[in-house]
């Protein structure tokens, strides 16, 4: 019996040593490759994927030092064992599932923490923190310390020796008028010559009142606007309390005197802040891009027409979005939804108002 397995003893250490030379050479074949491809890269050192750190780190493990030792091209057998050291080290790593101290309070709660501080400039945190109670929500003053510095809301004693542009126009809208002047170029028989005009706008109706029209506009001139819109108790600065204005020198100290004699206290905008009188700015390129840009001026009559019509044109037939869409001064009868729809024509057609006709 022992006669007959010696044969196949022997079958199978050849097929056996057959097999491991051939791995001997897949192995040795694939150690030369990397070798050509490192050549290629040059000195270039190799940068891998976590994806790739974990594949040939699990590989590695199923080897061993000694046999990475001989096979191992790419990197060392400690780099290997180091990766396969810090996936172990992964695996068992529960940051990802924990926070840096305290969670955040929900996007909702912190908006309204930063509403209320905005829109009560004296309420402290503990006054917060009531509103909050009222509300149904339970949370620390530090919180809502840490919230408002977030957003670079102070604390309450220094919120309210701040007091922003938009709150200042909030709490007095109804007694505040703005000013401003602007220039239309006017051809007569000195040649084309620039005309300034000064209007105030009472910034609640956005009611308009061209003050005057002149080429030479100097403190003479402005005082006497001045006397003209105070004597008169239908004018736009009756009853108003402020006048915003920029810092032209036209604005004279003698012209604001007699403002303020009239009760109307001078609120300059600060340089270059066109944005803090918004309406002036929006009038002015409602009339030039309207009205002024698209004519050609002959004399001084036919700017006053103009201008004179567009104020019309502004006050009882154009829609004003800061009022809702609405007509400052609609005229009775024209707002009907019945009769033939009638075209009312200003400036040869410039100025279109669509109306129906009630009679």
């Amino acid at each position: 019996m022992s006669k007959l397995l010696d044969p196949f003893r022997f079958l199978l250490v050849t097929v056996a040593g057959w097999m491991n030379q051939r791995q001997l050479q897949v192995i040795e074949y694939l150690r030369e490759e990397n070798r050509v491809l490192r050549e290629q890269l040059g000195p270039k050192r190799l940068r891998f994927t976590d994806d790739q750190r974990r594949r040939l780190a699990a590989k590695a493990m199923g080897l061993g030092r000694t046999i990475l030792a001989e096979v191992a091209t790419l990197v060392t057998p400690e780099t290997l064992l180091a990766w396969h050291c810090k996936l172990i080290a992964q695996k068992y790593d529960g940051r990802g599932r924990r926070g840096a101290g305290l969670p955040r309070t929900e996007g909702e709660l912190e908006a309204l923490i930063v509403r209320l501080a905005g829109e009560n400039r004296d309420w402290g945190y503990q006054r917060i923190q009531g509103a909050l109670s009222n509300l149904g929500h339970e949370i620390a003053e530090s919180t809502i310390a840490a919230i408002l510095k977030r957003h670079g809301l102070e604390p309450a004693p220094e919120r309210i020796r701040k007091t922003t542009w938009k709150e200042f126009l909030a709490r007095h809208w109804d007694l505040i008028v703005a000013t401003d002047f602007f220039t239309v170029e006017v051809w007569t028989k000195r040649g084309l010559q620039r005309f300034m005009v000064l209007f105030f706008i009472d910034l609640a109706t956005r009611k308009v009142e061209i003050a005057g029209i002149a080429p030479v506009v100097n403190g003479r001139w402005m005082n006497q606007v001045a006397r003209n819109l105070t004597d008169a108790v239908d004018r736009v600065l009756a009853g108003k309390r402020y006048l915003i204005h920029d810092r032209d020198p036209l604005f004279t100290a003698e012209f604001l005197q007699t403002l303020e004699s009239a009760g109307v206290k001078s609120v300059k905008s600060p340089p270059r802040s066109p944005n803090l009188n918004p309406h002036v700015e929006r009038l002015v390129r409602s009339i030039k891009e309207s009205c002024l840009d698209r004519m050609i001026f002959f004399g001084e009559a036919s700017l006053r027409t103009a201008v004179q019509n567009f104020v019309e044109h502004y006050h009882a037939e154009r829609n004003h979005q800061g009022l809702a869409n609405r007509i400052i001064c609609p005229e009775d009868g024209h707002l009907g939804v019945t009769g033939a729809i009638q075209r009312r024509q200003r400036l040869g057609g410039m100025l279109n108002y669509y109306y129906r006709d009630t009679a």
